[in-house]
């Protein structure tokens, strides 16, 4: 099979080649090598690759599952591949080497898939863009002046420039919807603990972070969510049983659903026309394929939001960083870590236990007033972001001006986080290109544990706008 060949399908066809013997997995893998071998060193995606221990697994014998033999990349936080360096986009990390799977990696390999590498982050998954010291910047595979989104943003800039159909992906704020957006693929935030965080944790910043991945297509993350959802023994908290396989909701009729549309940012950061515009877009695309829109906004104090997350993520920061100090028996300084890194670790010191707490019950209650607005509407329809994809270099991690830095953090951020922390699921969709020729992904999420009606509608709008057939001759 050429790269060419390759980058056509989505992974259900690969799969679907490898059962039927029409292709072998050292075939998809060779593939997938090559497509990384060309254009990586001008996108930057790929930070580590595990072609050794790719050939490897498929030399042991793949089990049957539903990925059997497709090629797949793992975000370099938040998934442990025993023997292999998780860095987290960190100088202070860059030599830790996991002693066993995260328990999700192992439900990848239960599926079938074949490891290849691990993608790019920001430090620690701290920015909407990725731009690490450590690793250097991934760039826009549509304009390489661009960013590719975080902070997920090595995962998404793969899967568009077609070295695999899906990768790993996490998001406790927006960080698989936003390089989803950049990137013009689909990403799917799920509900919370609807994939397993074990073994080493129970919740990363209380409850708002969860894995899952970016995709080519929407069946493609229906399946895989299928592959890897379930209980998590001793997990802090358990998703709504599923009624039945997500792929099975892909092609359902979603039926005449009530969307609320939202084009005012969350957390009152404000909204670019453009972003605005390409929402109402999507709701006259979805208004035409018989779903009632109605514009709303809901009611909650969205800044006292924003600052109980902010407060809940520097105090999770200062703890990391603090158990790193002790472990290494020097305390972390610029040379280990980015300077906003580390400010927000100065600043997590400073929150007493008190005002976590009063963090948590902030989050917990704008979590009851959000389900409420929510009771009176099937879906939420947003821009992804409330700004279009910035350039290369405009977050900077590692600047001096910090106010600069949290406004435009606010924007990519302003209609994403709140469903981190409600725990409810939600999905970019490529549905719109700005004047700048890059995507403009629209936000759809829904009541928590409702991913089948997400999808559902996600298979929907796909038919209606086919966005990776009509990319697909840009991955050669």
């Amino acid at each position: 099979m050429t790269p060419d060949e390759y980058a056509l399908h989505d992974a259900t066809d690969l799969a679907a080649l490898v059962r039927d013997g029409d292709v072998s997995p050292g075939e998809l893998l060779d593939a997938a090598i090559d497509q990384i071998q060309a254009r990586n060193p001008a996108i930057n995606a790929v930070i580590h690759t595990m072609y050794d221990e790719a050939r490897a697994t498929i030399a042991a014998g793949l089990p049957d599952g539903a990925f059997t033999g497709v090629p797949f990349l793992l975000k370099d936080l938040g998934a442990q591949y025993k023997g292999v360096p998780t860095t987290s986009g960190s100088r202070l990390f860059r030599d830790t080497v996991p002693d066993h799977d995260s328990n999700l990696v192992s439900r990848y390999r239960a599926a079938g898939l074949v490891i290849c590498g691990k993608t790019n982050t920001p430090e620690l998954g701290l920015a909407t863009t990725t731009e690490p010291v450590l690793h250097g910047p991934t760039r826009n595979p549509t304009d390489l002046a661009y960013s590719a989104g975080g902070s997920s943003g090595g995962a998404a800039a793969a899967v568009q420039a077609g070295f695999v159909p899906m990768a790993h992906a996490s998001d406790g704020g927006g960080s698989i919807r936003i390089p989803a957006s950049a990137c013009g693929v689909f990403g799917l935030k799920p509900t919370r603990a609807r994939t397993p965080m074990g073994p080493d944790i129970g919740e990363g910043w209380n409850g708002s972070s969860i894995s899952h991945a970016v995709t080519a297509t929407v069946r493609d993350s229906a399946a895989l969510l299928d592959a890897t959802a379930g209980e998590d023994l001793g997990a802090p908290y358990a998703a709504p049983h599923q009624q039945r396989p997500y792929v099975d909701e892909v092609g359902a009729d979603p039926g005449r659903l009530r969307i609320a549309l939202v084009t005012g940012a969350f957390n009152r950061a404000p909204v670019d026309a453009a972003c605005a515009s390409a929402a109402h877009q999507s709701a006259s695309l979805a208004e035409s394929l018989g779903h009632h829109i109605e514009e709303a906004q809901p009611d909650f104090d969205g800044e006292a939001l924003a600052e109980a997350h902010a407060s809940i993520v520097f105090a999770n920061i200062a703890n990391l960083l603090d158990s790193a100090g002790i472990a290494q028996g020097t305390a972390v300084t610029l040379d280990d870590v980015e300077r906003v890194t580390l400010a927000n670790a100065t600043l997590g010191r400073n929150i007493s236990a008190a005002e976590y707490i009063r963090s948590v019950q902030t989050v917990h209650r704008v979590g009851r007033e959000f389900a409420a607005f929510l009771s009176n509407f099937d879906v939420m329809l947003t821009p992804t972001m409330a700004c279009q994809t910035p350039r290369l270099g405009m977050l900077n991690m590692n600047g001096e001006d910090a106010d600069a830095y949290a406004a435009l953090i606010n924007r990519t951020i302003g209609f994403t986080s709140l469903f981190n922390n409600t725990g409810c699921p939600a999905m970019s969709l490529p549905l719109v290109t700005g004047s700048n020729g890059l995507p403009i992904g629209i936000q759809f999420g829904a009541s928590f544990g409702r991913e089948d009606l997400l999808f559902r509608l996600a298979a929907q709008l796909e038919s209606a706008c086919p966005w990776h057939t009509e990319h697909r001759s840009d991955h050669g």
